[in-house]
This record gives C-alpha cells, sequence and structure tokens, in this order.
C-alpha cells in the first residue's frame, strides 16, 4: 500500500533549459513529456476547507483526470500533508457531483508539467503563467540529496501552494487576473 504522505518542496526554475540539462544526466528519468494541465479547487461556502488548510482540487492532466483531497499539513523544510486521491473517468461529471454537494470552484489555475522519477521520488518542471517552477517531491533524504545533486541550494526551497504564489506574485505585480491561468494573465497585464 502506498503512502497517503506528501513531502514536497517547490523551486524558482531560473534556466528551464539548463534544469532539463541537469535532469538528463541525473539518474532520473523522464517519465511524461510536457503535458497541459488545468486545476480547479473547490470549496465550501464561507471558505471552510480553506480555513481548515485543506484544498479539494480536480485536475485535468492531458486526457487523464484526478481528484485530490490535501489535509492541513505541516511546513517545515519541506511541506508534508495527507494526500488522498484517485483517478476518474468524467471529470465533468465529478464537477456536476460537487457543485451539487455544495462545493463551488474557488480558484483554477493551469501549466506544462513534465515528470521525472527514479522509483524512489518525482521531480516535475512547471511552465506555468507566473513563471517556471520545479517540485520535488519523496522522502525528506531524497528530496535535499536531489535538490543538491540538481544544483537547488535549501534557501531556494518554496513550501507555498501555486494558489499563494499566485496571489503573491497578484500583489507584487498589480495584476487584475483571478485566476492563475494563461488567458486570464494575457488579459490582465
Amino acid at each position: 500500500m502506498a503512502s497517503n504522505q506528501e513531502i514536497e518542496i517547490k523551486f524558482r526554475v531560473h534556466n528551464r533549459h539548463d534544469l532539463e540539462r541537469r535532469l538528463r544526466t541525473s539518474n532520473l528519468k523522464p517519465v511524461t513529456k510536457s503535458t497541459h494541465e488545468v486545476n480547479t479547487l473547490y470549496d465550501l461556502p464561507g471558505g471552510k476547507l480553506r480555513k481548515r488548510g485543506e484544498l479539494l482540487r480536480l485536475r485535468e492532466y492531458g486526457r487523464k483526470w484526478i481528484l485530490t483531497h490535501k489535509a492541513k499539513g505541516k511546513t517545515g523544510a519541506h511541506k508534508t500533508r495527507t494526500e488522498l486521491e484517485t483517478s476518474v473517468d468524467d471529470g465533468q461529471q465529478i464537477d456536476q457531483i460537487l457543485r451539487a454537494l455544495g462545493f463551488t470552484p474557488s480558484f483554477r489555475y493551469e501549466k506544462f508539467r513534465a515528470e521525472w522519477s527514479d522509483g524512489k521520488g518525482h521531480v516535475v518542471v512547471d511552465h506555468t503563467p507566473i513563471g517556471d517552477f520545479g517540485e520535488i517531491e519523496g522522502p525528506a533524504p531524497w528530496i535535499d540529496r536531489t535538490a543538491k545533486g540538481l544544483g537547488i541550494e535549501r534557501e531556494a526551497y518554496i513550501t507555498q501552494t501555486y494558489s499563494d504564489l499566485f496571489f503573491a506574485w497578484k500583489k507584487r505585480t498589480g495584476s487584475l487576473a483571478r485566476e492563475m491561468t494563461f488567458q486570464a494573465i494575457r488579459s490582465n497585464k
């Protein structure tokens, strides 16, 4: 049985081509090529899940749909929290079920994601509307070894969510975008 504990860090990618070169020369192997991904977060009236530090997400990744719940976590050098997820056949139907249960979409974000793995953990490279980021997920010692091997200093670790990063970016840039999609960012520059 796989662990439901998610342990991860994000990091800002300043040169995606250089990072991809380092990934190719590491012991990590490509799992997926860069694939379009759209994520919709759902919440209850009054933002009950957000206030509890939880997340309910419906992800469309290429042709796959994944429903995920993330519990409130602990943040230190790494972000750790319980994650439950399952593949679903029909994302539009799940959207309708969630809405029928009182959940409403609260935030959307998209990216192009490529995945790499060595069987012990994953490294992903995300091209987002607010810049390029990487994530390293796996056991904490593996994360630190992998980050070091890729030239990522511990001070560069980010434990924020994409919605946190988006709202910080929005405050910094003065953007009027309400979601982290390529269209919303282009329309609100």
